[in-house]
């Protein structure tokens, strides 16, 4: 007998990262960014950067180990209050991303620049 577990968890983590993507992509439009920017690792955190009204010269920051960490705070706070939302909704980001970024993107939220 085998170990089907390891299979499951495989399916559920491809599941949510399309979820995830698909978010992502539907944000990106909304703040007026190609969507498939998304796809493209490291531009897509300079992308990000733009969205959340932070400069480019950000991206340095989010390699450099504990700084990344409070600058990536900020800049989900930053993108948060570009779509209307509040301390409640960051928290949510950063604890459940693969729920809160689907609201987001999928919701009513609206981006304003």
């Amino acid at each position: 007998m085998g170990n089907s577990g390891g299979g499951i968890i495989i399916i559920v983590w491809l599941a949510v990262m399309v979820v995830m993507i698909a978010a992502l992509w539907k944000v990106f439009v909304k703040a007026g960014k190609p969507g498939w920017a998304v796809l493209i690792p490291i531009y897509n955190a300079y992308v990000f950067l733009q969205i959340a009204g932070k400069p480019g010269w950000w991206l340095v920051l989010l390699f450099i180990p504990l700084i990344n960490i409070v600058a990536g705070i900020i800049a989900l706070a930053s993108l948060a209050k570009k779509f209307g939302k509040g301390t409640g909704f960051v928290v949510g980001l950063i604890l459940l991303p693969f729920i809160f970024y689907p609201i987001l993107g999928f919701g009513d939220a609206q981006y304003t620049a």
